[in-house]
């Protein structure tokens, strides 16, 4: 944490201090708004601590994850966020700069959002005796659904790691992995380098549209297994149809609560209706990164089936 406080002025980590003498290794979101009180959040709540957070503080926090040099991070900035060391993500609002119907930079910082990030160890086990397809060494073509904030890409993130380490348990050998990130959330490179765990096979390119880079990584890195983080359009959909008719397995994440959510979400439901998708996992939104159910096609009729009953 005192990683994530260094970015911060000195009135506002002696503040976050005072306020979570016992929960600051507990700190999810750090949310500052400019002259509004300072918002900490935690799994189990939120406290709000009274002080009124400064332009000046707004601008020094901003130059510090930019290392004062905000020209450099432009185009992390139109994006609506920086990737700072250790894989953390601050958010950023203001009034957007557009060009060409493109956002080019967002001035005018009204707030930011330090979202920690947390690797789990071991947050994907419950899932692969579900998606693993030991007897070709590989996964099923799988497609993991929640609603934001329930852990999905955590999970996909540790389900990258031993696959792409190997699995000694199940005599699982190490595959190659591609990495879509194009957020940064997965992986988190900094500098090229991956601030989070993902084991020994994974290439990853990021800051690129999931459907670009799923052809790049097919094009270059020969990867059996292709990745990548809440798809949602029709390039998407089709980049996931040529990566599969290319030889790859495929591991995507998508948003909804079940499985009507999915099928009234007309790009979604495309990707259903191939029945590329062999497996779809579904995460109980009350418990972030419990499953709640999966349902396995079966090839005979084409139809979903619930492969394991609510848990």
């Amino acid at each position: 944490m005192q990683d994530i406080l260094n970015y911060l002025p000195e009135k506002i980590q002696d503040k976050i201090r005072e306020n979570s003498v016992d929960k600051l290794d507990k700190i999810e979101e750090i949310r500052l708004r400019l002259e509004r009180p300072i918002i900490l959040k935690y799994a189990d709540g939120e406290k709000v601590i009274k002080y009124s957070v400064t332009l000046e503080e707004v601008i020094s926090c901003l130059q510090a994850i930019c290392e004062n040099s905000i020209y450099t991070y432009q185009n992390q900035i139109a994006e609506g966020f920086v990737t700072i060391k250790g894989g953390h993500r601050v958010g950023i609002s203001g009034s957007g700069v557009m060009e060409n119907g493109k956002i080019i930079n967002i001035n005018h910082i009204y707030s930011l959002n330090f979202r920690i990030s947390r690797q789990v160890i071991g947050s994907g086990n419950k899932i692969l005796k579900y998606i693993l397809d030991v007897d070709k060494n590989n996964i099923y073509n799988t497609l993991i659904v929640s609603s934001p904030g329930a852990g999905k890409t955590t999970i996909i993130r540790d389900i990258i790691r031993q696959i792409s380490t190997g699995i000694k348990e199940i005599k699982f050998l190490a595959i190659n992995v591609g990495v879509v990130d194009e957020r940064g959330e997965i992986a988190s490179l900094f500098r090229g380098i991956p601030q989070n765990e993902i084991g020994i096979k994974t290439d990853v390119i990021d800051n690129v549209p999931k459907h670009l880079g799923m052809k790049m990584l097919i094009r270059s890195m020969a990867p059996k297994v292709i990745v990548a983080d809440e798809i949602g359009s029709n390039e998407d959909i089709e980049a996931i149809k040529y990566a599969i008719c290319s030889g790859c397995r495929g591991l995507f994440t998508a948003h909804g609560s079940n499985f009507e959510d999915i099928s009234l979400n007309p790009i979604i439901k495309n990707l259903i209706a191939t029945n590329i998708i062999e497996r779809i996992v579904f995460l109980d939104e009350a418990n972030r990164g419990k499953i709640r159910e999966v349902f396995a096609l079966n090839k005979k009729n084409g139809e979903y089936e619930r492969s394991v009953e609510k848990i």
